[in-house]
């Protein structure tokens, strides 16, 4: 077996937990129990924990709210903790690896330039937390595709307070700080009760199958949304501090569209993709077919189907054997 210790094989995701509603802590949960039942399924196919553990990584968003100050923190704990003592991993294997975008579900219309100073509150959370790589969005993500501007400005929040900002250049400068030292604890603790539930359900595929974890995202996204509405939950230009024509929604300057001949050339490429591969389509789907229903590992068939099918071939060959879901209120 060939090792790549240096690739980062899988990317366990809140960050659509995060968009989708969820709360920081739910997000954290939801996650880190993903990660752990990756880690159950790879002992289980015989692999051993220091040959895989290192090479895992996760993907948080970082919103406003006092937790994601301390999200890595935990998750850090969390992880060490269950590497060590549970599956008896080395050191590195207990080094849990993340990356944190902020927040693109607390960008709004209203007032885009103050996503930027949004942005840059969550951008300090990831920075003094230690995270080992942070994407910041752009203040114009809220209407349009970024442009080259906007990015640049999301780029050099980044930047000043990389290069600029003293306490920046400081590791750790918030440690010890009794505010982080408590919440650090609170949101563990939360963690591991919402880790409880989860195992009262059978574990995460347990639950999915009850649709637990969506329920949970679906009740905190409408939870935010009425205190939003309400303006229980303040957000500068949008409820409150409203300037004097209301905070309508902005329109911008720059919108990036594909243009009509931009999207027929996509279409006919696709098309001519499709018809030039036609005749050796049918085995290589039928194989990753095969090893789908098995149960077999399909990342090599994958590998083969995507030279020359489509996404959307795939796709349909896969819910031809596997089922496709259908989203039920």
């Amino acid at each position: 077996m060939i090792k790549s210790r240096n690739f980062y094989s899988v990317s366990i995701s809140g960050y659509h937990i995060a968009e989708a509603g969820a709360n920081p802590i739910s997000q954290l949960a939801f996650t880190l129990s993903n990660g752990f039942t990756f880690v159950e399924y790879y002992l289980s196919r015989g692999m051993h924990i220091d040959d895989f553990a290192p090479n895992l990584s996760f993907f948080f968003s970082n919103g406003i709210d006092p937790e994601y100050a301390v999200i890595g923190r935990v998750a850090r704990r969390i992880w060490a903790k269950a590497i060590k003592n549970k599956y008896k991993g080395n050191e590195r294997s207990q080094k849990l690896k993340y990356h944190i975008q902020t927040s693109g579900r607390s960008l709004h219309a209203q007032e885009i330039d103050f996503n930027d100073i949004r942005t840059t509150l969550q951008a300090l959370y990831a920075i003094y937390d230690n995270c080992n790589s942070l994407h910041t969005n752009a203040y114009d993500e809220a209407i349009t595709t970024p442009t080259e501007e906007s990015v640049r400005r999301a780029m050099a929040i980044q930047l000043i307070i990389n290069r600029e900002l003293g306490l920046a250049k400081n590791e750790n400068p918030i440690q010890g700080a009794f505010i982080i030292e408590e919440l650090t604890d609170l949101v563990e603790d939360a963690v591991l009760t919402e880790f409880k539930r989860i195992n009262e359900r059978g574990g995460v595929l347990g639950a999915m199958e009850t649709m637990y974890q969506r329920g949970k995202i679906q009740e905190e996204s409408l939870y935010y949304e009425t205190l939003k509405h309400n303006g229980e939950y303040p957000i500068v230009g949008v409820n409150t501090f409203l300037n004097k024509k209301g905070s309508p929604t902005v329109t911008p300057g720059e919108v990036i569209r594909a243009t009509e001949e931009e999207k027929q050339y996509q279409i006919n490429a696709l098309a001519n993709f499709q018809k030039r591969n036609e005749a050796s389509q049918g085995p290589i789907l039928e194989e990753l077919q095969r090893k789908a229903v098995l149960g077999d590992n399909i990342f090599e068939a994958l590998m083969d189907a995507c030279k020359i099918c489509s996404l959307g071939q795939i796709s349909k060959a896969l819910y031809a054997v596997g089922g496709q879901y259908r989203r039920n209120m």
